[in-house]
């Protein structure tokens, strides 16, 4: 009896452990983080791998800089050799293999020898290499700087999209306890005989389209919040949250279209190209070089055995050494380099043709997002006045439905039209806010801070 109660009160315990192990781990799980736009923007600018990529490739740009410049530096080699040679053997006849006579040669040749040789002159060729290379890595950082902005705005207009979903969904929820309330008053008109059952099956017809509306926008904001979970590298099994209780700047001021232009001819995609058009230019000098001669400073030391500048050899170890200049021309690069003179040259054209169209693409889309910004801004007013229509409109056909003096599908409309006016209102506050975000984006001011 005792052993079987002990048994029983260690089964208890342990459930009551395993329980609690359960709960905890729940509770940890489904631990929430709560981001504002502000932080979602930091961690997506240190975590975000688009943007460590493109810092690595700044890494790879200044070691392509050293590598450039190591040209400079002297090609030293040290070089040895160990063989074994049969004797000399020679036909002094007049036939073919007669008259041989042999001579007896040293067997062994080893030699150790060293050479350098260090570029005095390559027709600039080696400094315009080393200024490619550093425009090339000019070009890796503003990359990695307009990287930067975009993740930047993706961000913005991620989390906006989600703070939208959530507005709506808040009207969801309230139109939903709403059509609730008002299925059972027409239910009860039904029941006392006053209206018809077509009626009630609009009104349950109206809630069940709310509460599917409720649900895909539900998901959506999941798909949202996963995506942006994505873009600030928060770990897959930390759930997080939009934080919606600060209030967003909604930015009504708005620059002369001049000042954004201005701006925008400096942004990251015109410096781009802009050094684009510098790297074509040095490569035109790169090419022209090959006209000129080169000239370098070299030497050589050594030790040779057994010394075969006598004949016969002596078998003696000696050395012997050189030092001077040398200079080269590739006669060849007169005719052959005329192609290569002609193409570097037309590179330069098309980069200058597409740095024009940068730059008019920019102009569009600078004027689209300007002009579209302005009329955002002027439509405040309109949705204003609109919401405040809806719902004097929404309160006098509710009291004409309810004193039985309109059908429900007027109910059902001024419904609708109260439910948009409300989305309308949020949604044109959120978009002025993403607008006024890409227009930054595109004039190259992006704010450091949000």
């Amino acid at each position: 009896m005792f052993l079987k109660t002990t048994n029983s009160t260690d089964d208890c315990f342990l459930k009551i452990l395993l329980l609690f192990l359960i709960v905890f781990n729940t509770t940890q799980a489904q631990e929430i983080h709560t981001v504002s736009l502000n932080e979602a923007v930091k961690l997506a600018k240190e975590n975000n791998k688009k943007i460590l990529r493109s810092q690595l490739e700044i890494t790879l740009s200044e070691q392509n800089i050293k590598e450039r410049k190591d040209l400079r530096l002297p090609d030293i080699e040290l070089n040895g050799e160990y063989s074994r040679i049969t004797n000399i053997t020679e036909f002094k006849g007049s036939g073919f293999l007669n008259g041989k006579e042999v001579t007896k040669a040293i067997p062994e040749i080893y030699q150790v020898n060293s050479t350098f040789k260090m570029p005095i002159y390559a027709g600039n060729k080696i400094n315009n290499a080393i200024k490619i290379a550093n425009q090339e890595s000019e070009i890796a950082k503003i990359k990695t700087e307009k990287t930067e902005n975009d993740i930047e705005l993706e961000v913005v207009a991620n989390y906006l999209s989600i703070y939208k979903m959530m507005e709506l969904q808040k009207i969801f929820e309230e139109n939903i306890k709403e059509e609730k309330s008002r299925l059972k008053e027409v239910q009860s008109l039904q029941k006392h005989g006053t209206i018809t059952k077509n009626e009630v099956i609009r009104a349950e017809l109206q809630l069940s389209d709310r509460e599917l509306n409720a649900l895909t926008n539900s998901k959506n904001i999941k798909i949202a919040l996963h995506d942006l979970k994505t873009l600030i590298q928060i770990p897959e099994n930390e759930e997080i949250a939009i934080d919606t209780t600060s209030n967003l700047d909604e930015m009504n001021s708005l620059d002369q279209y001049d000042f954004y232009l201005e701006k925008a001819f400096a942004n990251e995609e015109m410096r781009i190209a802009s050094q684009e058009l510098n790297i074509k230019k040095t490569e035109l000098k790169l090419v022209k070089g090959n006209y000129l001669p080169t000239v370098n400073f070299f030497g050589n030391y050594g030790f040779y055995y057994p010394n075969y500048k006598f004949f016969p050899p002596n078998p003696y170890l000696y050395t012997l050494g050189q030092i001077g200049v040398e200079a080269s021309f590739d006669i060849s690069s007169l005719y052959k380099n005329k192609t290569k003179v002609a193409q570097a040259n037309t590179k330069i054209e098309w980069q200058k043709m597409q740095s024009e169209i940068v730059k008019e693409e920019i102009q569009d889309q600078l004027f689209k997002e300007h002009t579209q910004y302005q009329e955002i801004l002027e439509k405040f007013v309109v949705v204003d006045k609109a919401l405040a229509l809806a719902d004097e409109n929404y309160r006098i056909v509710k009291l004409k439905y309810l004193n039985q003096l309109v059908l429900i599908t007027e109910m059902v409309d001024a419904d609708n039209a109260l439910l948009q006016a409300k989305y309308n209102k949020i949604s044109t506050r959120l978009d002025a806010v993403l607008k006024h975000y890409e227009l930054l984006h595109t004039a190259g001011i992006m704010p450091n801070e949000i």
